[in-house]
C-alpha cells in the first residue's frame, strides 16, 4: 500500500497526547455528569392532575351512588341519607380538629348563632332538596339545571347589595338561562316535581353562598373546607332533625319493620364514606390548584356525569337536551372568564398599591409604619369573587361547593358542598396584603 499524503498522515497539535490519554483510559475527559433532577414544575404539574382526577373521580362516584340508593336501590329517604353524610362529616372534621392536624379558629357562641347556624341551615336544604331530585329526575338532566347556579347567584347578591346590576351580566345570565330552558324543553323524562326540588336546591345554595360572604367573611372568618365541615356540619344535621321527623321518621321505621326498606349498613357506610372522602379531596385539591384548575375539572366532571347517566342509567338524552345545555353551558364558561378576568384587574391593582405604599414608607419623612389595610378588598371580596366561579354541575362552591369550582357537593349531597371557596382564607381579596411596613 502507498503511504497517505503529508496532509492526511499529520497529526494534529496535542492529537497523540489526546490519543494516548484515550488509549490510557480517558483520564483527560471530563467525568459524566448526573442526568438532570425533574422539573419542579412538571412535578407540580403532575400532583395536581392526580388531585384533580381525584376529585373528578369522588365527586362523580359519589353522585352515581346517591342516585342508585335513592332510586335504584329503593332507600327512598333523601333527608336520611343527607343525615348520615352530616353524621359522618361531623365525626370525621372534628377527629381531625381536636387531633391537631387541622387548626380551627373559634368561633364566639353569638357568632356561631348568628352567621354559622343559617348558613347549616341553608346547607342542609341544599342537600335535602338536591338528593329528593334524583327520586324524578336523571343525573344527567340535574347536571343541565345546576348551570343556573350562576343566575342564581347573581340575582341574589344583587337583591342583597353584594353586586351592581349590569346590562352585560344580565344578558349573560339570560342566555344561560334560554339553555336550560331548550334543555329542559327537551327532557323525555321531565318531571315537574324534580324540577321544583332543584331549582330550590339551587336557590338555597344560592342564599347560602351570599350568607357567606355577609355573615362569616365580614366578621373575618377564613375556614377551609374541613373547619367549615366542622363548624357547619353540626348546624345542618340539627337542621334536618325537624323534617326527617315529620316527613320520614314514620315511613322509614314501618318500612324496616314491615322489611320493606333495604336497609343494607353496609351500603350506607360506604357512602357516608365516600361522600367524607370526597371533602377531603377538596381539601387537598383547593391546598394545591387555583380557581382556574377547579374550573376545568368541574367541566370534565360535568359531561362525564351526563355521559356515565345515559350508560349506566340508561337516562335518554336528546339532541335538544344536549344543544340547550351547550347554549347554557358557554354561557357560564363567559361568565366565569369574566369573573377571572375581574379577580386578576383586582389583584394587579392591589399589589400596584402595596408598592406604592411601600415606596412612599421607605422615603424621608414617610411614616415609620405604614398600614396597609386601607388598600386590600374586604375579607369578604376577593372569596365573593371566588364564590361566582361557577360552572355547570356544581352547587356553588367549592367546597363546594363551586365557589372557585370548590363546588360545594350540594346534591351530591357528600358534604363536600360544606367547602365553600368564598371562606376560604385564600380567597379572601386582600388577605395577603393586610400587613405593617416598616420603614
Amino acid at each position: 500500500m502507498g503511504s497517505l499524503p503529508a496532509s492526511l498522515a499529520r497529526t494534529p497539535p496535542g492529537g497523540g497526547r489526546k490519543a494516548q490519554a484515550r488509549s490510557q483510559g480517558g483520564a483527560d475527559e471530563p467525568p459524566c455528569s448526573p442526568p438532570p433532577p425533574p422539573s419542579p414544575l412538571l412535578a407540580a404539574a403532575a400532583a395536581n392532575a392526580a388531585c384533580a382526577a381525584l376529585w373528578i373521580a369522588l365527586s362523580a362516584a359519589v353522585i352515581l351512588y346517591n342516585k342508585w340508593i335513592l332510586a335504584v336501590h329503593g332507600f327512598a329517604f333523601p333527608i336520611s341519607l343527607t343525615a348520615g353524610h352530616m353524621a359522618a362529616s361531623t365525626l370525621v372534621a372534628a377527629a381531625l380538629v381536636k387531633s391537631g392536624a387541622v387548626a380551627s379558629p373559634t368561633i364566639p357562641r353569638a357568632t356561631y348563632w348568628r352567621a354559622v347556624a343559617p348558613i347549616g341551615a341553608l346547607f342542609a336544604g341544599t342537600l335535602w332538596l338536591g338528593n329528593a331530585a334524583y327520586l324524578h329526575l336523571s343525573v344527567s338532566f340535574i347536571q343541565m339545571l345546576k348551570a343556573l347556579m350562576p343566575v342564581a347567584v347573581y340575582g341574589v347578591g344583587c337583591a342583597a347589595g353584594l353586586q351592581a346590576p349590569s346590562r352585560g351580566v344580565a344578558a349573560n345570565m339570560g342566555a344561560i338561562t334560554a339553555g336550560v330552558a331548550l334543555a329542559s324543553a327537551g327532557e323525555l323524562a321531565f318531571s315537574s316535581t324534580g324540577v321544583a326540588l332543584q331549582l330550590a336546591s339551587v336557590c338555597t345554595e344560592a342564599c347560602r353562598l351570599t350568607l357567606v360572604q355577609l355573615l362569616l367573611q365580614r366578621r373575618g372568618l377564613h375556614l377551609n373546607p374541613v373547619t367549615t365541615l366542622y363548624h357547619v356540619a353540626p348546624a345542618s344535621l340539627a337542621a334536618l332533625a325537624g323534617p326527617w321527623a315529620a316527613l320520614e321518621a314514620g315511613p322509614l321505621m314501618a318500612g324496616i319493620k314491615a322489611g320493606t326498606v333495604p336497609l343494607n349498613p353496609a351500603i350506607l357506610l360506604s357512602n357516608a364514606a365516600a361522600a367524607v372522602a370526597l371533602n377531603l379531596a377538596v381539601f387537598l385539591l383547593i391546598g394545591r390548584t387555583s380557581a382556574l384548575t377547579m374550573n376545568v375539572a368541574g367541566v370534565l366532571k360535568d359531561w362525564l356525569l351526563i355521559g356515565l347517566s345515559a350508560t349506566l342509567f340508561g337516562a335518554p338524552v336528546s339532541a335538544l337536551n344536549l344543544g340547550g345545555y351547550s347554549v347554557a353551558f358557554f354561557g357560564v364558561l363567559w361568565y366565569n372568564a369574566s369573573k377571572l378576568r375581574a379577580m386578576a384587574a383586582t389583584a394587579a391593582a392591589a399589589a400596584s398599591a402595596e408598592k406604592g405604599a411601600v415606596t412612599s414608607a421607605a422615603a424621608p419623612g414617610g411614616k415609620g409604619v405604614v398600614s396597609l389595610a386601607s388598600l386590600a378588598s374586604s375579607p369578604g371580596e376577593g372569596g365573593g369573587e371566588a364564590a361566582r366561579l361557577l360552572l355547570p354541575g356544581e352547587d356553588g362552591g367549592g367546597g363546594g361547593g363551586g365557589s372557585a369550582r370548590a363546588g360545594s357537593a350540594g346534591s351530591e349531597g357528600g358534604g363536600g358542598g360544606a367547602l365553600i371557596a368564598a371562606v376560604f382564607g385564600r380567597a379572601g381579596g386582600g388577605a395577603g396584603v393586610r400587613r405593617a411596613v416598616a420603614a
